[in-house]
């Protein structure tokens, strides 16, 4: 075996130590595993399985005493931490993605200057699957940095009697002059959802149910647009955008999902702005629930919000 193939597999220590000439030291956690769901394919979801995590973090030799005080290191736990918090944030996909921000993460540390990070499944056979990065400190913002500076919208949960009002219009103009952005949320149709008899089924059906009633609003006010995802309402939201809430992907994605049933339309758009940390949530044609931010109720016949 080659040099290269043999590095290639080698601990992300060794590739470190091989990849440079300059005399950084190195700190790194092995064969750090844990259990989570994670995973593209549907036979991934709802399931836990083993991952184990290989990081390497050079840092530029501190030029002073260290005089055994932990405030001068870059500690182990800040390795850790950065795992435990990507992971916490929402459900991932792809090894890819969680390798990456784990790694920006990690070089947002003063003392980080290059980060080397391996990532394998370790249940999806006989064998290991992974996926290993380099990153360096450059300073530029992380993307995930955005959704951190993500303006707070103003959330609007619609019955389908006020989507079908006169007034609807209006409602939106009102509030797409204040400050803060909108985002609408609806439930399902009026049509019956097909019923299935399981759990997980059924909650993909429930979910696409309100995603083909989200297209529904969008058709009779051409301003407001179906969005999917966080980093698609994060610019949509700083550009101006009036949108629509379509679940499935936020909902299905979440670490800690809603408590609510995909069949309660109002707790799920309470637990949305929960989640999006919106500064208020107004309900039309509908009770407003318990929330941590001002919440309001409006009738639908009622023109002035």
């Amino acid at each position: 075996m080659n040099d290269d193939i043999r590095l290639a597999f080698a601990h992300p220590s060794e590739r470190a130590a091989a990849s440079t000439d300059v005399p950084y030291d190195r700190i790194s956690l092995r064969d750090y595993t844990v259990e989570v769901e994670i995973g593209a394919f549907q036979a991934e979801r709802g399931k836990l399985q083993r991952v184990k995590f290989n990081v390497v973090v050079e840092v530029l030799p501190d030029t002073g005493p260290i005089d055994d005080d932990v405030d001068r290191i870059l500690s182990y736990d800040k390795v850790i931490e950065a795992i435990q918090v990507e992971l916490e944030a929402e459900r991932i996909n792809l090894l890819e993605t969680l390798a990456a921000r784990v790694a920006e993460r990690i070089l947002l540390e003063p003392m980080a200057e290059r980060v080397f990070v391996r990532i394998e499944k370790l249940d999806r056979g006989p064998f290991a699957l992974g996926v290993e990065i380099v990153r360096s400190s450059d300073g530029a913002q992380p993307a995930w940095q955005d959704v951190v500076d993500a303006p707070h919208p103003r959330v609007l949960f619609l019955s389908n009697e006020a989507i079908a009002s006169p007034n609807l219009k209006g409602w939106i103009d009102q509030l797409d002059d204040r400050e803060a952005p909108l985002i609408l949320c609806v439930g399902a149709g009026d049509l019956q959802c097909p019923s299935t008899g399981h759990a997980m089924t059924q909650r993909r059906i429930d979910l696409l149910a309100i995603e083909q009633n989200a297209w529904v609003l969008a058709a009779r006010d051409l301003r407001c647009k179906v969005v999917a995802t966080r980093t698609e309402l994060d610019w949509a939201m700083k550009n101006g955008q009036i949108c629509v809430w379509a679940p499935s992907k936020i909902v299905l994605d979440a670490v800690e999902g809603p408590s609510a049933s995909s069949r309660d339309a109002v707790g799920l758009a309470a637990w949305f702005a929960e989640e999006m940390l919106a500064k208020e949530l107004v309900v039309i044609g509908a009770d407003a629930p318990d929330v941590s931010m001002p919440a309001r109720s409006v009738s639908s016949d009622q023109a002035t919000l």
